[in-house]
């Protein structure tokens, strides 16, 4: 029997596997993610023939939970909105090294049952998972603005270094004195606290890659579990999980230009003196109606959209414009950076539920050639990712990080809430360019005013 179930949970394990694939395109993902949800629902299922199972409470438990688990993520599923989804897979993402955490409890509780590699794998997936689930809080808190984005402690690092060797001998302890079940207390205290401590000092312009990185610890910490288990659906699916969550974390680093070290253990200072750079320029306002003939009489327009577009939920009209200038004969594109918004593809999921064709979205490398010999750039809520500092001033915080050519374009046109910094914190030097103009206000409002001012040419 236990020889049937770990073949279906390799079948299900490879259901999955197809759905991850398929979610690699766009055109592909909303079946690739139908495909993997059948896989896990596979999974569920046959755990309830397991024959470690038994006893009316043990199934009772297994039904409440996934009612539960059902009804509140298809309730947030349906509620939250897409400009809130990142906070919402920090917070799932969050929630499964918190489960990988509880298993390993479970399972070091049961130590009569387990050997040595199986109790070492156990610690491990317990760190592992623990950390995820508390930083991944964080990151939620964060991204939701319910805590200062940067939080720095007197010797933060050697506070990490303290918090981090004292669970690993508290874990060492609990693997060569099983029985010791009381230092388990101190033991998931220590890596709660130290999974808040490595996550505050790090900025919002790096809690993307953050996020990736603590993906990947859950998946290590689910296939540890498998291992322990002897589940083969854990373990093929955690390690997925932690290689391509691995992967994209390096990916985005490299997007930025900076090593993931340097982003996790260097992280930018609360009181870093930010760097201006005096090109002698002032913000310069333009009326919308002045805007829209600007880019109505265009060769070529470039959209290149950030967080402040999701914070306005503006993609649709932001389309609307597109199609309206299109119709004039205007040739337009979307430049997407890779870390533009709060998660890997953010913007593209934002722009592709407003209907905008995919091939009309191109990254960075595809299009920044291309800004030289372009009549008009609208920028909409995007800073950062633009900003001319990262490559012209060394002092600066982001110097270095790869960013769209917006400064090089004919004209440039800015929709921005007000004259704040980004989310980094940093100055833009592009917003003084004398090529730029501001166009402030709510970003939806802005561009509906833009698409009437266009239909009126």
């Amino acid at each position: 029997m236990n020889n049937l179930l770990q073949f279906i949970y390799l079948i299900t394990a490879f259901i999955l596997i197809v759905g991850l694939r398929q979610m690699s395109s766009p055109k592909t993902a909303k079946h690739g993610i139908t495909i993997a949800g059948v896989g896990m629902l596979g999974a569920i299922i046959i755990t309830f023939f397991s024959p470690q199972i038994h006893g009316f409470s043990n199934y009772a438990i297994m039904i409440i939970a996934i009612a539960l688990g059902t009804f509140i993520g298809w309730y947030s599923g349906n509620k939250v909105q897409m400009i809130s989804m990142p906070q919402m897979i920090a917070l799932y993402n969050g929630m499964g090294g918190g489960a990988a955490g509880a298993i390993a409890v479970i399972e070091l509780l049961n130590h009569h049952e387990l050997t040595f590699a199986m109790s070492t794998l156990s610690i491990l997936g317990a760190i592992i998972g623990t950390i995820s689930f508390s930083g991944s809080i964080i990151a939620f808190a964060k991204l939701q603005d319910l805590m200062k984005r940067v939080v720095i402690l007197p010797k933060h690092q050697a506070i990490n270094m303290i918090l981090l060797v004292s669970s690993l001998v508290l874990g060492a302890l609990l693997l060569f004195m099983p029985k010791a079940t009381f230092l388990m207390i101190p033991f998931f205290a220590l890596l709660l606290l130290l999974g808040i401590t490595f996550t505050i000092p790090i900025g919002g312009a790096n809690m993307p890659i953050v996020i990736s990185l603590f993906n990947a610890m859950t998946g290590l910490a689910v296939g540890f579990n498998g291992f322990a288990l002897h589940n083969y659906a854990l373990i093929i699916a955690g390690t997925v999980v932690g290689a391509s969550g691995t992967l994209l974390t390096q990916l985005m680093a490299k997007a930025m230009n900076k090593s993931v070290s340097s982003i996790l253990f260097s992280p930018l200072s609360a009181t870093t003196q930010q760097v201006e750079e005096d090109n002698g320029g002032s913000l310069k306002p333009i009326e919308q109606s002045d805007a829209a003939v600007m880019m109505a009489y265009s060769k070529k327009v470039i959209i290149v959209p950030g967080y402040g577009m999701a914070v306005a939920q503006a993609q649709h009209k932001i389309w609307e414009l597109a199609q309206q200038l299109e119709q004039k004969g205007v040739t337009v594109k979307f430049a997407i950076h890779p870390v533009a918004g709060r998660m890997p593809g953010h913007m593209n999921v934002l722009l592709a539920e407003a209907g905008v064709p995919y091939d009309k979205l191109f990254d960075l490398e595809e299009i920044n050639a291309e800004f030289s010999n372009t009549d008009t750039v609208l920028v909409i809520g995007a800073n950062d990712v633009v900003n001319p500092s990262a490559k012209t001033h060394p002092e600066s915080p982001i110097y270095g990080m790869p960013i769209l050519d917006v400064n090089h374009a004919q004209n440039i046109l800015v929709i921005k809430r007000g004259q704040g910094k980004g989310f980094s914190g940093v100055e833009n030097s592009l917003f003084t360019l004398d090529n730029t103009r501001m166009l402030y206000g709510d970003g939806q409002e802005v561009v509906n005013k833009l698409v009437q001012s266009v239909k009126g040419l």
